[in-house]
């Protein structure tokens, strides 16, 4: 199911979302009851996917390094993207164990946890598509976009790189996953794709013939795990696990597993809209 994205939307959007107080258990709570409870997603490589009925990614491993770090179990949902974080903000999940991009809005319900990999946002083009080469050839081109993602959020972003040469940003059409937005770019249904750059370097090394990689549509960010803003001794334990897997290198030989790179990311949890914006230099 897929809709077209009116550029007022954005802001209604979040709002709706993210409405609802958090209400999500704290450290105490979880030892007290033995068991976080984290939702992931299923259909977003490399972070979370699955493979011959498996789970498979980065946050896969991650999770499974995370079972024999914590002293209490870890009940994993599987839930679609579109209302994960939705979950985790109402209390229903602990925190989402995910490919979540950090924005200023979602800074507004979550703290995050220390970033583990880049986010910066690229355009994905057909691969014998010879018409999209810089960003002036978006203007009017229709865009597909994961409902509910950051992507979204930091659109205006691109409307602006558009406006600066004399363009404008064209119709915005929201997936409820990228698999459904990279079927209709091949078959033309739409011009361009924007996803974050890890994603879009899978997409291209799996499907060479069919996709090519565009250029940054966006300025840097990051990748981290969000957690409710009434659990900060959970965002402290976190913090701590991140230390552990980045002290014993772990945390680099899985990013070189599943992105082909390692990253020099902030150490601290991600909490505001300022320490984002400073960490980001945007």
């Amino acid at each position: 199911m897929k809709k077209v994205f009116g550029k007022y939307c954005l802001a209604a959007m979040f709002t709706l979302a993210f409405s609802l107080h958090a209400v999500a258990a704290d450290l105490p709570e979880i030892e007290k009851s033995g068991t976080l409870k984290v939702a992931t997603e299923d259909d977003y490589a490399p972070f979370n996917f699955m493979k011959d009925g498996k789970s498979e990614g980065f946050n896969k491993d991650m999770l499974d390094e995370l079972r024999k770090y914590a002293k209490f179990n870890i009940n994993q949902s599987i839930l679609p993207w579109t209302g994960l974080l939705a979950a985790v903000s109402t209390g229903q999940y602990d925190m989402a164990l995910t490919g979540a991009v950090i924005t200023d809005e979602r800074l507004n319900v979550f703290n995050f946890t220390p970033p583990w990999a880049s986010a910066q946002h690229y355009f994905v083009k057909r691969a014998d598509d010879k018409t999209l080469n810089t960003i002036a050839d978006l203007s009017g081109k229709k865009v597909g976009v994961q409902a509910g993602s950051a992507l979204l959020a930091r659109l205006p972003e691109l409307k602006a790189m558009l406006e600066k040469v004399g363009g404008k940003l064209g119709p915005v059409v929201e997936y409820q996953s990228y698999p459904e937005a990279y079927a209709d770019l091949a078959n033309k249904r739409v011009d361009y794709v924007i996803n974050v750059v890890i994603s879009v370097n899978d997409l291209v090394k799996a499907k060479p013939k069919v996709f090519a990689k565009g250029l940054p549509v966006s300025g840097p960010g990051y990748m981290a795990w969000p957690i409710s803003k009434s659990s900060p001794e959970l965002l402290a334990f976190m913090t701590k696990f991140m230390n552990h897997m980045t002290e014993t290198g772990k945390l680099a030989e899985l990013q070189k597993k599943w992105f082909g790179e390692t990253y020099d990311l902030p150490k601290e949890p991600i909490t505001s809209a300022d320490q984002f914006h400073k960490l980001a230099g945007l």
